[in-house]
């Protein structure tokens, strides 16, 4: 058996530029760090000659990798070879659907997995690269690179998209009492709705034609720059105050990023201690992430009774491998 863990992600600023749509034309960033929270997937072999065991939210049993139903393991495992007697496990510490960026944890996870099954040392970087060739250019997914980097590299970075495609990875290495006070800042309400992001990034993607909507995302790539300067100067209300103005601008990029509902609880975060916060991810349900000093937060935790406050914390580790057993 081989036990690979990948982290799941907490984006701050700069969300869609990340798609080609936009860095092509204009360079993306996207400053994010990895959390505590991760997904695990486990390979052995498998019982029956020339068939795949794959258990997800669901079971399947396949012959070959075409009869295989989930596209992401199915895509894997072509790009391997991998003909068969294999089972694939997965297991999360978080839903999917939620805005941790768990698709594409996902897809570097098993990636991982699949390379050292094969014998192959592999980077960070190609793991990225290869997450993303799966979901954005075989799967024609309709989203950016930002989970797959902040998958496969971990920590707190900040990500620049260029137009050539490439994408540049900055650490930001804080010190460990700006670092605490940031994390003790955070707060995590999960709404308890899950959503399919396809059509919300599919809407975005095809509103950056428009001239006001691109505007808007190049104002929230230059909120990156002054994020990462707000907590290298150790300024974090201010940090705080750009997650207000960057959701300002994100949920006019497309119809479903919000709800009325949703409004109605952001607002209310706010009147009572948050100097701002996001819906991580596309949008549309999922976790509010909040900034708020830590003397206002019990104030804050009152005011949202209908949401659940989710723990967590930093890690400064990508995509590792923890078990690999003698026979696997």
């Amino acid at each position: 058996m081989i036990i690979t863990k990948t982290p799941f992600r907490m984006s701050f600023s700069g969300g869609g530029s990340d798609m080609e749509e936009f860095y092509s034309r204009s360079e993306g960033a996207v400053l994010s760090v990895s959390l505590d929270k991760s997904i695990y997937i486990s390979t052995h072999r498998f019982f029956e000659e020339g068939k795949f065991r794959i258990k997800y939210s669901r079971t399947e049993t396949a012959e070959g990798t075409a009869s295989v139903q989930h596209p992401i393991v199915r895509e894997a495992l072509e790009r391997f070879g991998v003909k068969g007697s294999l089972e694939i496990s997965s297991n999360g510490d978080v839903p999917s659907g939620t805005g941790l960026g768990s698709s594409s944890a996902f897809t570097v996870c098993l990636l991982h997995n699949l390379h050292v099954r094969a014998g192959r040392y592999v980077t960070q970087e190609e793991l990225a690269r290869q997450a993303c060739e799966i979901e954005i250019e075989r799967l024609k997914e309709p989203i950016g690179k930002q989970d797959q980097y902040a998958a496969a590299y971990g920590g707190l970075n900040v990500f620049r998209f260029l137009s050539n495609g490439e994408v540049a990875v900055e650490p930001l290495h804080l010190p460990k009492d700006v670092y605490k006070r940031f994390h003790s800042s955070l707060m995590l309400f999960y709404t308890g709705e899950q959503r399919k992001t396809s059509q919300i990034l599919s809407e975005q993607r095809s509103n950056l034609k428009a001239q006001d909507k691109f505007s808007m995302l190049r104002e929230m790539v230059g909120h990156v720059y002054q994020f990462r300067d707000a907590l290298c100067a150790g300024n974090l209300d201010a940090a705080g105050t750009l997650l207000h103005k960057g959701w300002l601008l994100k949920r006019g990029l497309a119809s479903k990023i919000s709800t009325p509902e949703l409004d109605s609880l952001y607002d209310t975060a706010i009147r009572n201690g948050a100097l701002g916060g996001k819906l991580l991810g596309a949008g549309g349900g999922g976790f509010f992430l909040f900034y708020c000093p830590p003397e206002r937060q019990e104030k804050l935790r009152s005011a949202l009774p209908s949401l659940r406050e989710f723990r967590f914390k930093f890690t400064n580790e990508g995509s590792k491998v923890i078990y690999v057993g003698d026979e696997y």
